[in-house]
């Protein structure tokens, strides 16, 4: 294969560089079509349950992603300045396309809910106008604190800080919106601080970002390589394949990725990061063996034969592993991370068709005296800088082997420890840098009041309460003494209420017009007795009026705010607990839940006589079956909603829920729980599944199991070095850790492959120990620390990045490479030094 190649490539250049420009650029015409993805949400299958449970649940209860807005004043916000700024923002708000007026939240559209008289209450609202004076502003702070759905989620406990919830219908427009609220901010005569957060935001905002840093990283990490590359080789036309190479294969990607209509999320705005050092690697190895050979006077397509003869069997295989590593990314469940894996894997094998196509074409074109004049302004290969580090590394590496081995196993040892250490977690926040104003927002907003994150307690009535309605409605269109008519009629509605299409309370009403049709005294009688069950039924399938069901949300959420782990709770008891207390005295001491079914109904008839009635309808459907507890968290790391989640549980295990009655999570806070836990599954299942399949590659790549496991080892080391160190100082194993686990192995076994290959190839030759080891730590070990050092360097543009998992990326990666090249160069000859008697026996 390789000779045909070679000749297509050597004998049709023209075919080359018309076919990779023609190539490039009809992929690249692919680029405007780019759309954006930064929803963590999609980082699970559409049809996962939880996700599936969360959109339902969002649905049911009309929820929105919302956009907090706080202002804190370090003396107190009650006062006539800072309330009139909030009531300004409030107004503007409201007039934003895209937000939810019905449901925007702050003092200046909420309610005061007091007692007018015993036993009827005054709905007024709480602030519709900003107070003129001192004393106005401090009956306002009255109000507010003796309302528990306001304290500490409108108003911070201390009085130091307010908050304005902005709703939104879309989230992707949630950086716009608060772009525009800030811009607003700005106009107010206001000298308190103002900060905006939450998860739409952060996650838009991250978008927004993500899509410049991709434009810059990209370009920068180029230009980083070239540099190193004149560094290396001191021509630029001697270079300039490479860099076609890279960049070529980065447009092709990219372009395919969009012209295919995947949504560029932050796995996939790194691919060109990663594609661009990649792709450079296997024409590294070309341009330095192309050096180290070619003599003057010598066939240009004649030196080109020789290192490729050399070259492509482990260039193929290095390209092929690589691929395998990130292709290994599609075993995990996360949509994103498997585009990820795909494209960057097929990237890679594009490059390497690429390099052995053009690279060559390129070189074998360049005329004798324009090839000796590159000739003679390359620095000589035994005069590069490397050299005589590499010899001293080589003759380090090849005495004292069992120190070296010892030494290594020591830190296989601490490295498994370190791995034991690790801590699983991520916040998308998080991913911004600490003084990033997001970050500051999160941290400032979070101290003041019981959390800006969001999770969900779902209760809900699994009674089939249906069933027995049809049983009665069918009961009596049995009866043969009923016409026809009103039998057919009834079966009707029964089947109506067995496909779900009809509800009881619409059959109820249904039943109540169809007794005023009816003059037969008969089916009267006998259609009064079916709407009198039918009512009966009504009223038990309303649960949660149900005076025991509020009270155990009520314990509850005591159990959780006992715990620590969250800031606040509200529930349909907490609404009942004030509207019951305000009916009463307006006392705290009645400021509990009514003793009946109808005394809990009593307190939410008067509560939708309010200003913002539809507030009822975020606690508890209509029906009444099903309700939700709302948790705000002042963490948003999965770890601690883990722990809430687990407490939770050991709770419903200690305290069973209601008879019929079941319990699910919704909320952001907890969909990133359940997106890593995939990850950190399916990475596991992508490392494990990838390890053997290179495994299996090496050997049949060496025809050896010795040389095979042998090849493995570094790479094992490395990534338990990687991992350990992780586990060492700290540092999460969020998202892009995870990711890099598969990566580590692609790429770690490159060097390993290119070492062990040429070894072979020098001890055939050679048959001398020494000689062999002295000649692998010239020429091959400059391609090995060259490739490792393109690669490190080419990484590190993500350093400079305002976002923290492209600095994780950039860091982890560069030391990925360094290591992984140092243990190569060095474990491997003391393991051959020591087993060379079997390894070499034939």
């Amino acid at each position: 294969m390789v000779n045909a190649l070679l000749n297509f490539a050597i004998h049709r250049r023209k075919w080359v560089y018309w076919g990779l420009l023609l190539l490039t650029l009809a992929f690249v015409a692919q680029l405007p079509k780019i759309q954006i993805d930064t929803d963590p949400e999609n980082m699970l299958n559409a049809n996962n349950p939880e996700r599936l449970f969360h959109n339902q649940a969002k649905t049911t209860f009309a929820m929105h992603d919302t956009i907090v807005v706080g202002v804190v004043n370090q003396h107190s916000i009650y006062n006539p300045q800072t309330l009139a700024a909030l009531v300004d923002l409030t107004e503007y708000a409201t007039g934003i396309d895209g937000v939810v007026q019905a449901d925007l939240m702050s003092l200046a559209n909420v309610d005061n809910i007091t007692q007018a008289e015993p036993g009827t209450i005054r709905f007024e609202w709480m602030m519709k106008s900003a107070p003129t004076d001192l004393a106005g502003a401090k009956r306002i702070q009255a109000q507010a604190e003796k309302l528990p759905l306001l304290r500490n989620t409108l108003v911070s406990g201390d009085g130091k800080a307010a908050a304005l919830y902005v709703p939104i219908v879309d989230k992707n427009q949630s950086y716009a919106i608060a772009r525009d609220l800030k811009a607003h901010i700005a106009t107010l005569a206001s000298q308190d601080d103002w900060h905006i957060t939450g998860l739409p935001v952060a996650e838009d905002r991250f978008g927004y970002e993500m899509f410049v840093q991709m434009g810059i990283s990209a370009p920068l990490a180029g230009l980083t390589i070239f540099l190193l590359l004149w560094v290396f080789f001191r021509n630029v036309p001697f270079i300039l394949p490479a860099m076609i190479v890279a960049m070529a294969t980065v447009m092709i990607t990219m372009g395919a990725l969009i012209g295919m209509g995947f949504t560029v999320h932050i796995m996939s705005s790194m691919i060109a990061i990663f594609l661009m050092p990649i792709a450079v690697v296997d024409s590294v190895h070309i341009l330095s063996e192309f050096a180290d050979r070619h003599k003057p006077g010598q066939q240009a397509s004649d030196t080109i034969r020789q290192v490729m003869g050399h070259l492509f069997t482990p260039m193929l295989f290095t390209s092929v592993t690589s691929t395998v590593g990130f292709l290994s990314l599609m075993l995990t469940p996360i949509p994103p991370v498997q585009v990820f894996g795909a494209f960057v894997g097929s990237g890679i094998m594009l490059a390497f068709l690429l390099t052995v196509i053009f690279v060559p074409a390129y070189l074998s074109g360049l005329s004798d005296k324009s090839l000796s004049r590159l000739l003679e302004k390359l620095p000589k290969e035994a005069d590069s800088k490397l050299t005589p580090a590499l010899r001293t590394l080589g003759k380090l590496a090849g005495s004292h082997a069992k120190l070296w081995l010892l030494g290594f196993a020591a830190l296989f040892g601490l490295s498994v420890y370190g791995i034991n250490m690790i801590n699983i977690n991520d916040n998308p926040v998080r991913w911004f840098k600490s003084d990033h104003e997001l970050r500051i927002a999160d941290r400032v907003l979070n101290e003041h009041f019981a959390g800006t994150y969001d999770a969900f307690l779902v209760l809900s009535d699994t009674h089939n309460v249906n069933h027995k309605a049809i049983q009665a409605i069918a009961n009596v269109a049995e009866d043969k003494q009923i016409s026809e008519e009103t039998r057919s009629w009834l079966r009707q509605q029964a089947e109506a209420l067995e496909h779900n299409s009809n509800t009881l309370p619409a059959l109820l009403l249904a039943v109540d017009d169809k007794s005023f049709e009816l003059s037969d005294e008969y089916e009267l009688d006998q259609l009064l007795a079916a709407q009198s069950t039918l009512e009966a039924l009504s009223s038990q399938s309303k649960r949660f009026l149900s005076p025991s069901v509020l009270d155990y949300m009520s314990q509850l959420q005591l159990h959780l705010q006992d715990s620590g782990l969250v800031g606040k709770s509200n529930s349909l008891s907490d609404v009942v607990k004030t509207v019951n207390r305000e009916l009463r005295s307006g006392n705290q001491t009645d400021f509990v839940l009514p003793e009946s079914a109808n005394g809990v109904a009593q307190t939410l008839l008067q509560y939708q006589s309010s200003h913002r009635p539809q507030d009822l309808w975020h606690f508890v459907t209509p029906d009444y079956r099903q309700s939700l507890i709302w948790l705000q968290l002042t963490s948003g790391d999965n770890q601690d909603m883990t722990g809430v989640v687990k407490l939770v549980e050991d709770y419903v295990q200690a305290n069973p829920l209601p008879a019929d009655m079941k319990l699910d999570w919704a909320g952001k806070a907890y969909l990133n729980v359940v997106w890593q836990q995939e990850m950190v599954a399916g990475m596991l299942d992508s490392l494990i599944g990838a390890f053997v399949m290179v495994l299996v590659m090496m050997v049949v790549l060496f025809r050896s199991l010795a040389f095979g496991i042998l090849a493995m080892l570094p790479l094992t080391l490395t990534i338990s070095l990687i991992y350990g160190l992780i586990g060492w100082i700290g540092k999460d194993y969020d998202m892009p850790i995870a990711v890099l686990s598969s990566l580590t192995l692609g790429l770690s076994v490159d060097f390993a492959i290119h070492f062990i290959e040429r070894f072979r190839a020098t001890w055939a030759e050679h048959k001398d120990w020494q000689t062999t080891l002295s000649l692998m730590f010239e020429e091959p070990a400059r391609a090995i620390s060259r490739n490792a050092i393109v690669i490190a360097m080419g990484f590190t543009p993500l350093l400079f990045a305002p976002l923290v998992p492209y600095i994780t990326v950039g860091v982890f990666l560069a030391s990925i490479m360094a290591i992984s090249a140092l243990v190569t160069l060095i474990m491997l000859p003391s393991l051959v030094s020591l087993l060379r008697p079997w390894l070499f026996k034939a």
